[in-house]
């Protein structure tokens, strides 16, 4: 039984399958494959060129050979009976030598005159040209003086004699023939050399091209390399000794890298912390669970710890969850969502009439995700609105880019409240510390900022406004590749 076709879906799969084998997977075997496919197409090219030139080169100097010979038979004498009379010194002595491969012929019209060389061999006869026609022809089968075939190249050059008496000038025709094997030979030996020269000039190129592929590509196999010991642990990261045009990719290796260590790290953290954080809810329940208190108040307790509990992990989990941004995450204009969170915070402390000031240089954008944007303006925004005694000022302004590079940000936020010593600064940043413990909160706001900041490589500046009197927290975040 015949078995059934492939469906032609299958067919793509395999026709691609066999191409993408059939491709050579190392880039100094793609290179060195195109480049010794263009260096012998080059070569070839060459060669046909220089070997078409030299054949043209080597007939025009036949053509001017055979007519210098031509013009010595050309002051031959005549007889009166109109026999020729030839040169007594030929040009060339080979003339003289029966079949030696270099004859002459004058036609007349009644009579016809050959050299020495010219007995023996059956040389092609030519008519009579036209005074002033010259002709190269060939090659022209003979016979040789030993009874082989050869071919000959046939000058001819059509001549005129004028009479003494005035009569009709006598036409004439001076022929010089020459072996075709002399001019083959020239071929030849010069095809020798050429292709020999090619040949090796090509391999020497070969050789070059290839150790130039290798010295080029090394850069890539150095990235390799570290690349390796970066997956085996021995080294942090890339290194910055690279070429300008690996730049690029290095940096953002090490970026991916820096990124997913301080994911890690930031996963921890928050493990740890959430740890931390139920660690005393957990103390409490074991101890009201050993003690001797009435069901009520050990139920009203257990509500109690687990609604902080479930507020703990909710609080970690988003924080989590918003840890960390992309790379390359597109622009974000910030004065709307710096309005909603004004409105917002304005509405909670209205009581106090705080009211917010916007300085936002239009052309300003954050480049990352729209919660750690949120979260950045929403915690420094909610602390001035905290402590401000009236008003609070928000600056945003661009940072000038370094060469090839998109613009940073800067991002100001001052209050009129009454600031923080410079000895409580470091303090109050730490995590879970609050400036004053008689103000409602946390102490993890200015610890979310800092750890934002820290994930886009940025710094925070806290001192005291000049222009408010408060406190003035001043964020500078890098612009990226």
């Amino acid at each position: 039984m015949t078995p059934a076709p492939p469906a032609s879906g299958d067919r793509p799969k395999t026709r691609l399958r066999r191409l993408r084998i059939a491709q050579p997977r190392s880039l100094r075997s793609r290179q060195v494959w195109a480049a010794s496919l263009g260096l012998i197409a080059f070569l070839a090219l060459a060669g046909f060129a220089l070997d078409h030139a030299f054949q043209n080169v080597a007939l025009s100097g036949l053509r001017e050979r055979l007519h210098s010979y031509a013009l010595a038979y050309a002051n031959s004498d005549f007889a009166r009976d109109g026999s020729v009379i030839p040169p007594w010194d030929p040009p060339d002595p080979r003339f003289r030598r029966p079949g030696s491969g270099l004859y002459a012929q004058i036609v007349l019209e009644t009579s016809r005159w050959e050299s020495d060389s010219a007995q023996g061999p059956r040389l092609p006869r030519g008519p009579m040209l036209a005074a002033g026609v010259r002709e190269l022809d060939g090659p022209l089968p003979m016979m040789r003086i030993s009874g082989g075939q050869g071919m000959v190249y046939r000058y001819g050059y059509g001549l005129a004699l004028s009479r003494e008496d005035g009569s009709e000038d006598i036409p004439y025709t001076v022929y010089i023939l020459e072996d075709a094997s002399t001019l083959a030979r020239q071929v030849a030996t010069f095809r020798a050399a050429l292709w020999g020269y090619l040949g090796g000039a090509g391999a020497v190129l070969l050789l070059l091209q290839t150790v130039v592929l290798r010295w080029s590509l090394r850069p890539l196999r150095d990235v390799i390399d570290e690349l390796k010991r970066v997956q085996a642990g021995t080294a942090a990261g890339m290194s910055e000794a690279h070429p300008r045009e690996l730049e690029p990719l290095t940096e953002s290796i090490n970026a991916f890298i820096q990124s997913e260590r301080e994911s890690l790290e930031r996963q921890r953290n928050t493990m740890a912390d959430l740890a931390h954080s139920l660690k005393t809810p957990l103390a409490v329940l074991r101890t009201r669970l050993d003690s001797d208190g009435d069901e009520a108040g050990l139920r009203e307790e257990v509500d109690a710890q687990v609604r902080r509990m479930n507020d703990l992990v909710s609080y970690q989990l988003a924080r989590a969850a918003r840890s960390g941004h992309a790379l390359y995450a597109a622009p974000i204009e910030i004065e709307p969502y710096a309005e909603q969170i004004v409105v917002g915070l304005e509405k909670v402390y209205a009581a106090r009439g705080v009211l917010c000031e916007f300085e936002i240089a239009p052309e300003a954008r954050f480049h990352g995700e729209l919660g750690d944007l949120q979260e950045l303006l929403g915690n420094l925004l909610e602390n001035a609105f905290k402590w401000a005694r009236a008003r609070v000022l928000l600056t945003v302004t661009e940072v000038a880019p370094s060469a090839g590079r998109r613009s940073g940000l800067r991002i100001v936020v001052e209050d009129d409240g009454p600031g923080i010593a410079e000895e409580k600064i470091a303090r109050v940043l730490q995590r879970g510390v609050r400036g004053d413990e008689r103000v409602q909160g946390h102490g993890i706001g200015l610890a979310i900022v800092q750890d934002i900041i820290r994930a886009y490589r940025g710094q925070l500046h806290v001192s005291r406004s000049a222009e408010r009197g408060g406190a003035r927290f001043e964020v500078e975040l890098p612009g990226g590749a």
